[in-house]
């Protein structure tokens, strides 16, 4: 079953946020993980949420999006991510 991770991302540190952003593709290879939403306009139609930079990566299951959030593959670009910028995580289980 796919899984999704979805994410709300406040930059704090655009500079530091774009180093980020160059680490992260290569450490989702191994975890079959890709890009679904990454930035891009969003649109509010129902409630108050005005999300600023919004991203979604889809994987293969649960267990390939947890092994990728807690790699060591990922760990340079998480600690970067955590130092520029506020984020609002989730894991969800696709239907597929």
């Amino acid at each position: 079953m796919k899984a999704y991770i979805i994410v709300e991302v406040n930059v704090t540190d655009p500079v530091l946020y774009e180093d980020y952003k160059k680490l992260t593709p290569a450490s989702l290879v191994p975890f079959e993980g890709k890009f679904i939403v990454r930035g891009g306009v969003t649109e509010t139609l129902e409630g108050d949420w005005k999300p600023g930079r919004f991203v979604v990566l889809e994987f293969p299951s649960v267990e390939k999006a947890k092994a990728w959030w807690s790699s060591d593959t990922y760990a340079p670009a998480k600690a970067l991510r955590q130092s520029a910028s506020h984020t609002q995580m989730i894991l969800a289980e696709g239907l597929e």
